[in-house]
């Protein structure tokens, strides 16, 4: 369904898995920066909301998803991944509990509801996705929210969550430390006025095109655009917040354990900084290739991953996130396919080309042929 806000003057429609939205409403810069600074709000009216109540939701929940929430106390939040018998990512949801139901924002709302009803089972659990009834506006605030407040859920990227683990850099010094985010549910009905309130406190409506740059800078992955079908939460560094290594059983869990403690995952999320001299930039997608160079191994142009999320940030200039494969040399120069050429692109490393965690146990035998040592041993 399409914003009531996209009407204001000026509103440019975002699209992809953003349509319905605005991607900024006239100026993107002074939106990033008004973002930045920690005053601004985002339509996020095209993000679904799943609402699970009954006695045995959290339980319940808890037995089926990656996340630990037999014990998430009221107004706390977390987020739980979906994943296939063999691991893969099928849905991805923030989580907060109000104490009488259990809230899930997620870009999959109707299929992840349809997947939940399907295993309820006999249990004491009722599903609905109410996303007619409810919409999101962020804000770039670091706070829950308090009791007779709206239902909240803040964004806990990137610290390291009980139970997580991370590949990717320290707690402490995370890039996505700078990045404060909440969503706040409100009536669908009322977004216009819960907007209204905000720009009379002097917070201006600000588009997509700012959201998602504050969101590559911070290194935080996101399904909608991160996510295809291998995609396993070890190669976008999701193990920091959205899985519990010791939880008991749920479905993909093998994979997670298998991946974590003896192999490695296939392909690792980097961000691109990328030539922005020239009037070529690529499309969300587009291809990442080696630049040949016999000093490394590599092959002239040959395809090591794709572009996931492409944005133009107010001081980085134009920077994507990618996934590409593990064994892509960290110190090689890429470049990305663009409609009449290939623009240059820097590699900072995220999720590290030794594809192993910060706690992975360390070997008591002989490792699998090829997978080598332990790293730090």
């Amino acid at each position: 369904m399409n914003s009531p806000l996209l009407a204001r003057h000026g509103a440019v429609p975002a699209t992809g898995p953003d349509a319905g939205v605005a991607w900024h409403y006239g100026d993107p810069t002074a939106e990033q920066r008004a973002l930045t600074r920690g005053g601004a709000v985002v339509d996020q009216s095209h993000l679904g909301v799943v609402r699970v109540v009954g006695p045995d939701r959290l339980s319940w929940l808890h037995s089926i998803t990656s996340q630990q929430l037999d014990d998430l106390p009221p107004r706390t939040s977390t987020e739980l991944l979906v994943l296939s018998p063999q691991g893969h990512i099928e849905h991805a949801a923030g989580v907060v509990d109000d104490g009488e139901a259990t809230w899930l924002i997620s870009e999959t709302a109707p299929e992840l509801a349809a997947w939940l009803d399907r295993m309820r089972f006999m249990l004491r659990v009722e599903v609905a996705d109410v996303t007619a009834d409810w919409a999101a506006l962020a804000e770039p605030v670091d706070a829950e929210g308090a009791a007779g407040e709206s239902i909240t859920w803040r964004d806990p990227w990137p610290t390291t969550a009980p139970g997580g683990t991370r590949y990717g850099p320290a707690d402490d010094v995370h890039p996505g430390n700078d990045r404060r985010w909440r969503l706040v549910l409100v009536p669908r009905e009322r977004l216009v006025e819960e907007v209204a309130a905000r720009e009379a406190a002097g917070w201006p409506l600000v588009g997509t095109w700012a959201a998602e740059a504050v969101r590559v800078e911070a290194l935080r992955p996101r399904f909608g655009r991160e996510v295809d079908h291998r995609t396993i939460p070890h190669e976008l560094d999701w193990l920091r917040t959205a899985v519990h290594m010791h939880k008991g059983c749920y479905r993909g869990q093998e994979t997670i354990a298998r991946v974590h403690n003896l192999g490695r995952p296939p392909r690792r999320i980097v961000l691109l900084h990328l030539d922005g001299s020239g009037h070529l930039l690529p499309e969300d997608g587009a291809t990442v290739r080696l630049v040949g160079d016999l000093r490394t191994g590599g092959e002239a142009g040959r395809e090591v991953g794709r572009v996931t999320s492409l944005v133009r940030h107010h001081e980085l200039g134009p920077v994507a996130l990618a996934v590409v494969k593990r064994s892509t040399p960290v110190d090689v120069e890429l470049v990305v396919d663009c409609d009449g050429g290939v623009v240059s692109a820097g590699q900072e490393e995220i999720v590290p080309g030794e594809g192993v965690s910060v706690d992975r146990p360390a070997a008591h035998g002989p490792l699998t042929r090829g997978l080598g040592g332990h790293p730090m041993l």
